[in-house]
């Protein structure tokens, strides 16, 4: 095994390095090495490359869509062996306190997010505690394991939800993240409304399942939604636009019916502007959703058993020895780059 690796750093605001550093090593008897394989890049990473990141500081090794293969373990590791190919959980977490004990360890009050308030996975290899590695099979192809960790995030902001198959989902952005959404919303058996601005995005969305389409910019989403559930109404609506005022166009009157429930996934600082009232008087619930909480076991059994749709989702493979073309694309936009995944030999 080689005695050095590279590693990528956002030192600073839209400013990067390539650097050449030693191998990680091993320092409990817990821990494995983790040769790094693939390593998916969202919106979180172009916010930290950007300086929009409330969670990240600098310098920072980005990535936490870690996909590799274990090739070193601690003495006492038990769970993975040397060959097992695994995801990377993206969070640190201290076990002891009350959101830890009561089962919202993604929310623990000491959490640390890999990829952003500590190094993430974009280097040759990692070290990471045993716990943290969860083994998927080789029928997974590495390209595509990088995808379980934004499904388990569908499978967690659709848990908080509480969805049922009775219900009708409204998915405001059908980027990644809302693509991800309507098929974890679909395999749940829910009616799917998605809405965007892009006429290109909505078609793919219609390809993923979703039974019905608005473009805001040429429809009245209000009137639309008001058609499609005979005045009533949708059950549930996800924010996954995430910018300023997307939120709060989610509580106009006619969007979402009365008890029924708004899911937030993003991280905009700027206010919204929802008034008491607003909330209260459909006794409307807010539900806050971040990362995801014990669901990438069952993300890898549904990967396994070909539940969902990959095809399309990961749009532009880059190799680690290019990864200058990914801060290009992060610097010069392009609508035909939906998502990106470093690919390591």
């Amino acid at each position: 095994m080689r005695e050095v690796m590279k590693e990528v750093v956002i030192t600073k605001p839209h400013e990067y390095a390539v650097r050449e550093v030693p191998l990680p090593g091993i320092t409990n008897d817990f821990e494995v090495l983790v040769q790094m394989k693939a390593v998916g890049i969202c919106g979180s990473d172009h916010h930290i490359y950007h300086g929009a990141n409330p969670c990240s500081t600098y310098p920072r090794i980005p990535g936490h869509e870690n996909v590799g293969i274990v090739v070193k373990v601690g003495p006492k590791v038990t769970k993975v062996n040397i060959g097992d190919r695994v995801v990377i959980d993206l969070i640190i977490t201290c076990g002891e306190c009350y959101q830890c004990k009561i089962g919202r360890e993604n929310v623990c009050e000491n959490v640390r997010v890999r990829g952003s308030g500590t190094d993430g996975g974009l280097r040759e290899y990692i070290v990471v505690p045993e716990e943290d590695a969860y083994v998927f099979p080789e029928t997974i192809p590495f390209r595509d394991a990088a995808l379980i960790e934004p499904y388990a995030i569908g499978a967690h902001c659709t848990q908080r939800g509480r969805l049922v198959a009775e219900d009708i989902v409204f998915i405001l952005g059908t980027g990644t993240i809302g693509s991800i959404i309507l098929q974890t919303c679909k395999e749940k058996g829910c009616t799917v409304i998605c809405c965007d601005v892009n006429d290109e995005t909505l078609a793919r969305a219609k390809g993923y399942g979703a039974d019905y389409i608005i473009n805001s910019k040429k429809e009245n989403i209000v009137a639309r939604v008001q058609e499609i559930t005979r005045g009533k109404g949708v059950t549930v609506a996800f924010d996954s636009a995430c910018f300023q005022g997307s939120l709060t166009s989610l509580f106009e009157v006619g969007l979402v019916r009365n008890a029924g429930r708004i899911v937030s996934l993003g991280f905009v600082t700027a206010p919204e502007t929802i008034s008491q009232a607003m909330l209260n008087q459909r006794e409307l619930d807010l539900i806050g959703s971040r990362m995801s909480c014990y669901q990438f076991k069952p993300t890898i059994e549904k990967f396994a058993r070909h539940a969902f749709n990959l095809n399309g989702i990961a749009t532009t493979f880059i190799p680690f020895n290019e990864i200058e073309k990914m801060f290009y694309y992060m610097d010069h936009p392009d609508p035909k780059v939906k998502k990106m995944v470093v690919l390591f030999e």
